[in-house]
């Protein structure tokens, strides 16, 4: 059983760390909101981890192996974290494959610095974002949550929404990836093509060339936002805005790599305070207005609509009275306050 404590200890993780995800997070229901809160805390002790740019190689590589064994054997741990997420993933029935895979991807960072293509990348977005989504998934469809056929419905478009969140974060980051942890996330051949060295990212170098590379790769991450919003329908209608919000949330960062002129080697820019909260009431109109969240992200994201992608598609859920969407958007908005 997670205790009160244990969670504690992950939200407070999750507040200090990822205030983007946080602020989805509380918009969660209660049943799946704690559960949240205890895995984003697990990913960020793992990552951490493999994070620590004093950290040596072979110490890491120790306590990966001391995570794994007390989340997948039961070997005993004093860190509350792990404890919770032990008992969460009992209680959600996650498949250890998931978690496996997740640590697999934790431990490719201390080996690989660079990715040869987006297929090479591929490998590792399954493990450190798409495993991710799956386990929060299965939180969702705990208890009725979800039926089987919504799950195998949705499971495609939350792998595209777990890649897009990451990609956005290693377009965000170029800089402090290369400069703290000697990391380049975008694939080799993608530089090729646009005449960028490796050299240049290592120097932070800012040129046309760059630009232009993060106007293709942008464009490329957008087309897997659009495909993964597609499948929003299928979760639970108490997980929708919460899930809707925070791909609004993050897009947003590429509406600022935009207006800086995809110059992301000078400096790492985020999101003020202000405009999330905008971002929440824009989203939440929307939302309100329309009951579709295909729809609600055009008009509220950075991510520009082209043809075939919505507005205009309706989907199953979208004829929702406006009573049953106003007490939706009263229950969601709630959770904030809990």
């Amino acid at each position: 059983m997670v205790s009160p404590d244990d969670v504690a200890e992950s939200k407070a993780i999750q507040q200090r760390t990822g205030p983007t995800f946080h602020l989805a997070t509380r918009l969660l229901p209660r049943r799946v909101r704690r559960a949240t809160y205890v895995l984003y805390g697990f990913f960020r002790v793992a990552d951490d981890v493999v994070d620590d740019p004093d950290g040596d190689p072979e110490r890491q590589r120790r306590e990966l192996a001391e995570i794994r064994a007390a989340v997948l054997d039961g070997a005993d741990t004093d860190d509350p974290v792990l404890e919770a997420f032990r008992d969460l993933t009992a209680r959600y029935d996650i498949p250890d494959e998931e978690v496996e895979t997740f640590l697999d991807a934790m431990a490719m960072d201390l080996e690989t610095r660079r990715y040869e293509t987006h297929d090479d990348l591929a490998e590792y977005l399954r493990g450190s974002s798409v495993a991710v989504g799956y386990m929060l998934m299965d939180v969702m469809a705990a208890d009725g949550g979800m039926d089987e056929a919504d799950v195998a419905a949705a499971r495609p478009h939350a792998r595209a929404l777990g890649e897009a969140f990451q990609l956005t974060n290693f377009l965000r980051d170029v800089r402090e990836d290369v400069r703290d942890y000697g990391r380049v996330y975008v694939p080799t051949a993608r530089l090729e093509e646009h005449g960028v060295t490796v050299a240049e990212i290592e120097d932070c170098a800012f040129s046309e060339r760059f630009a232009a590379l993060m106007r293709a790769e942008l464009r490329r991450t957008e087309r897997l936002y659009r495909e993964g919003v597609a499948g929003i329908e299928f979760l639970p209608d108490d997980c929708q805005f919460a899930v809707l919000l925070s791909a609004v949330l993050y897009a947003d960062h590429h509406r600022v790599i935009r207006e800086h002129g995809y110059d992301t080697l000078s400096e790492r820019r985020t999101l003020s305070k202000s405009r999330r909260l905008r971002l929440v009431a824009a989203t939440a109109y929307h939302w309100w207005r329309t009951g579709d969240p295909v729809e609600t992200f055009y008009a509220a994201s950075a991510v520009p609509q082209v043809d075939g992608s919505g507005p205009g598609r309706r989907t199953r859920r979208a004829a929702r009275s406006v009573r049953t969407r106003a007490r939706n958007a009263v229950a969601t908005l709630r959770g904030v306050w809990e």
